[in-house]
């Protein structure tokens, strides 16, 4: 546990669902910052209804998956009223975030327009797919779209087998965490002025900066990288996926010193005086015959054996299953894995916090019921009792 979370005192109103936007909250969440989520009154977040695996009505595991820690408030903006009322939330908050369609902030008002006269220091974050101006600000957009035109799945699989997808809706996770430090660096320039700003990061954006190499050796030298066989690096080598008598391993020999391990450690010292393999550039040249020789060695022995052998002295580990990733003892030892009391299931297992602040990671609440926290936020917004009554008689909170 946290003992003083870095964004204690901090209030972010966020208007989110489903998945990049509700990630990048829960970062803020998990370091201390009070997140509200504004949820429709009818139903809430979509997500709430993500199957195959429910936590009693309006919940499942994959809400909680992305919504550790918050509180929830259920509000109507599609009315006039709701949206008074968020205005008047907005002015107790640090920061005000969405991840709505682009074109919807400024219709809504979640824009620093409509905001910043209300409360100067705001800070408005704005995610979204295509940004909220231009021609594609009134797109829907995912997380696999993205991959799709940004090469992804181009520069995914093996070179002869279709376009592939990653397998993990990768860009929402980046996206969400771009939004997280984007709004964290806006924070801390509002509180060093005086004056919030809006703030926008879009998917498509994040996703085609994540081309990172590949994009600066196209753009210079037209240079297209291609996908390798085994998931291999496109440049360095051996740097990919290996068979072993029993499964496989990732090897990755990105410096010198690597390679002449791996060389030792599979009993052929003498391919580092080869001089097909003498430079990083002739082992490129000839990395499928260098392939061959390595998969002849490594596939004598099980996946234990080579990690036994190479771990801590070549960069190397087991591919594993999504099932034997979870069941690692090594993530369990690191505290990877924290238990919830969640209303419906005592004992309820979720991935912990990334991230230590002295030595420690976050301890998560479980995610809200939909209008768990309506009327203890509203009353400490100023809102009268009677007055959330009435809002509650006509369907603008839930």
């Amino acid at each position: 546990m946290i003992a003083d979370p870095p964004l204690s005192g901090i209030r972010i109103v966020s208007v989110e669902q489903y998945g990049a936007g509700p990630w990048a909250s829960m970062y803020l969440a998990d370091m201390g910052a009070e997140v509200i989520k504004i949820e429709a009154p009818q139903g809430g977040d979509s997500s709430r209804a993500s199957g195959p695996h429910h936590l009693g009505a309006n919940d499942s595991q994959f809400f909680q998956t992305f919504n550790l820690g918050k509180k929830s408030v259920a509000l109507d903006l599609r009315t006039d009223e709701g949206r008074a009322v968020f205005r008047r939330l907005a002015v107790t908050a640090d920061a005000v975030m969405n991840n709505m369609r682009g074109d919807q902030p400024g219709k809504i008002g979640l824009d620093y327009a409509a905001l910043g006269g209300l409360k100067p220091s705001l800070v408005c974050v704005h995610l979204s797919g295509y940004g909220r101006s231009g021609e594609r600000a009134a797109w829907p957009a995912y997380d696999y779209l993205m991959q799709a035109e940004a090469g992804f799945l181009h520069l995914t699989g093996e070179p002869d087998g279709p376009p592939t997808r990653m397998g993990l809706s990768i860009v929402d996770y980046l996206t969400g965490i771009t939004t997280a430090f984007a709004l964290t660096a806006a924070l801390f320039g509002a509180a060093r002025t005086g004056k919030g700003r809006d703030v926008d990061v879009t998917l498509y954006d994040v996703a085609v900066h994540q081309l990172s190499y590949p994009a600066t050796w196209y753009l210079n030298e037209g240079d297209e990288t291609l996908r390798r066989p085994r998931s291999g690096h496109p440049a360095v080598v051996p740097t990919e996926v290996f068979p072993t008598a029993d499964g496989h391993v990732f090897i990755m020999c990105v410096l010198p010193k690597f390679w002449e391990a791996l060389c030792a450690a599979v009993g052929m010292p003498e391919l580092v005086t080869d001089a097909r393999f003498a430079t990083p550039l002739d082992r490129f040249r000839n990395r499928n015959v260098l392939a061959g020789m390595l998969d002849g060695a490594l596939k004598e022995h099980p996946t234990q054996h080579w990690m036994a052998r190479l771990a801590g002295k070549v960069p190397v580990a087991p591919v594993l299953t999504v099932a034997q990733a979870l069941d690692n003892p090594y993530l369990a030892a690191t505290g990877g894995i924290q238990s919830l009391d969640h209303p419906a299931r005592t004992g309820f297992r979720a991935l912990s916090s990334p991230i230590r602040v002295d030595g420690e990671r976050a301890t998560a609440r479980p995610a809200p019921a939909l209008g768990a926290d309506t009327d203890a936020v509203l009353a400490g917004a100023g809102l009268e009792a009677a007055e959330i009554a009435g809002l509650r008689a006509r369907g603008i909170i839930g």
